[in-house]
């Protein structure tokens, strides 16, 4: 690396660590609801160098400490207390969720999810999976055969994620259907289950004809928003989620796990209207 790149590499880690700060210091006079703070994960292995490809060893420490406050549970049972309310519960519910389908869950992270015993939903981007295509940043797709694998642990349940992953508030209202029916297809073909579950690419909630055609087809939806789903009081069909990156380390990570840093949420959400402005997948 050279002395600009490390200089420029070592001030965006600063402002990451600042940022995040401020999210902890804005918790502080923000009360956080009772409700189910849904995590986001993408790859595991550090292979690739991306904020969401972590560690094995920070993933594995993370999932160590979930299963050490009992608190994990499935996306199923979920959605069942975000129905019926709080059952005088004050701590947050935590669901662990996978975005695409890279090689690197069913090698790096399905191993500590065993150990753990921790319960995780897996949404496919399914044209990568059933066409070897590799996602962007060279990530390796899983099979066909592999997820089958991962599903008969009984920890894994497969969502959809789209079958190309396009973004949903800019794709053709005439396309919507086939992105949508082709994933359930090769979902309900190669697991033998169809999804229930839905999470839109880049967390990028859709268009209104994209997200009728999501309502009719899901029990729920995912999008973005760090912060906790609150109990009696949250649509399933924006499920808020919380990405967990590599520079949260464990400290920030465990804020995010009880429901903070929805500031950092709010300052990348205005960053991503103009970064993915252009983009279609």
């Amino acid at each position: 690396m050279s002395p600009r790149s490390a200089t420029v590499a070592a001030a965006k880690r600063a402002l990451q660590q600042t940022v995040k700060a401020t999210a902890a210091v804005v918790d502080s006079v923000r009360r956080t609801p009772p409700g189910v703070v849904v995590l986001i994960y993408h790859r595991v292995g550090a292979g690739s160098g991306l904020q969401v490809d972590l560690p094995v060893e920070q993933f594995a420490a993370q999932m160590a400490w979930l299963a050490s406050r009992g608190n994990v549970v499935t996306l199923d049972d979920a959605l069942t207390r975000l129905d019926h309310g709080t059952n005088g519960e004050s701590d947050p519910r935590v669901v662990v969720t996978f975005d695409d389908g890279t090689i690197d869950f069913v090698e790096h992270a399905l191993p500590v999810l065993e150990r753990h015993r921790i319960p995780v939903t897996l949404y496919a981007a399914t044209a990568f999976i059933d066409d070897g295509i590799e996602f962007p940043d060279h990530g390796r797709p899983l099979s066909w055969a592999a997820l089958r694998d991962a599903c008969s642990t009984g920890l894994v349940d497969v969502g959809s994620h789209t079958h190309e992953h396009r973004l949903l508030d800019r794709l053709p209202a005439t396309d919507v259907d086939a992105e949508l029916d082709r994933s359930i297809a090769l979902i309900t073909e190669e697991i033998g289950r169809a999804p229930r579950d839905f999470a839109y690419p880049k967390a990028v909630l859709g268009s209104a004809v994209a997200e009728r055609a999501v309502r009719a087809r899901f029990r729920s939806a995912a999008v973005a928003g760090t912060r906790p789903n609150a109990y009696g009081d949250s649509d399933v069909y924006r499920l808020r989620r919380s990405p967990v990156q590599v520079s949260d380390g464990q400290r920030w990570f465990e804020r995010k796990a009880r429901g903070g840093m929805a500031f950092e949420d709010e300052l990348r959400q205005r960053l991503n209207r103009h970064r993915y402005a252009g983009a279609t997948t």
